[in-house]
């Protein structure tokens, strides 16, 4: 027995694309509805700016590309403040230890956004006492803002970026060489920043290394004396690296230092 299938009627597609775009309106509503709902929380006045264009399609590309540059937003702040040290060491430590999954990734995650925040706290307080509050007293403009804004938080990549990165990327940028540091651009001082915390975690991530390195060399030629050439090493110095690094107070070491190794800034 054969089925025919009805064609699908002019009116049934109409009827179809009319929801889509019902569908789409509302969600385009939730979204600014959301926006205007965190922007009151926050006591601010915060005008959303989508464009003077009044077809459908212009709008939705718009809101899109707004929501895509909010999406974006964290990652870029992470990107230049004291985070990628943090949780590049923090990865490097559990590996070290010899475990996967624990302590797991959101645990990992908060600790260095925690200690990030605590490191960032005075670089933020200027920020938004020089910036961001005159801004929302309307004493400054958008554009008087930005700079001074941006200014502590350069500061702080400025002192922590080698020099040999900085000239990397002002070569690869092709701009002239300013007499100052602080009148390099952002896009310069970002990367160059960025390149200088990895090598920096990778040379602390080294110095863990070595204890738990040792501890795994005593095990397995304590194995191969023994003859139990079969065991993993592995499974047998794992209990022996926690005991030493809980011994030790590893996790308070750990933290102390990551916070020290960001203590040597210039003042102001």
């Amino acid at each position: 027995m054969t089925s025919k299938t009805a064609p699908t009627h002019p009116a049934s597609r109409h009827a179809l694309k009319q929801t889509l775009r019902r569908w789409v309106i509302i969600f385009l509503s939730a979204c600014a509805a959301s926006l205007l709902g965190v922007a009151t929380a926050a006591a601010q006045s915060i005008n959303l700016d989508l464009g003077s264009g009044t077809g459908l399609t212009e709008r939705v590309v718009q809101t899109v590309a707004l929501i895509t540059i909010l999406s974006l937003a964290p990652s870029v702040v992470i990107m230049t403040t004291s985070f990628v040290r943090i949780v590049v060491v923090l990865s490097l430590l559990r590996t070290a230890i010899g475990l996967q999954q624990a302590p797991p990734n959101a645990v990992m995650v908060s600790l260095a956004l925690f200690l990030t925040a605590f490191i960032m706290q005075p670089t933020f307080e200027r920020a938004w006492n020089d910036g961001i509050a005159p801004m929302t007293r309307q004493e400054l403009t958008m554009e008087q803002a930005w700079p001074r804004t941006t200014e502590p938080l350069k500061r702080f990549m400025l002192a922590q970026t080698r020099e040999k990165d900085l000239e990397l990327f002002v070569r690869l940028a092709r701009i002239p060489v300013p007499q100052s540091p602080q009148a390099l651009p952002m896009r310069v001082v970002t990367p160059a920043f960025m390149v200088s915390e990895l090598r920096r975690a990778f040379e602390i991530g080294f110095l863990l290394f070595v204890p738990f390195l040792v501890i795994d060399l005593v095990v397995a030629s304590l194995l191969m004396a023994m003859g139990m050439m079969m065991l993993p090493p592995v499974v047998v110095s794992l209990p022996f690296k926690l005991i030493f690094f809980v011994l030790v107070d590893g996790w308070r070491l750990v933290a102390e230092s990551l916070v020290q190794s960001f203590r040597a800034l210039p003042p102001g």
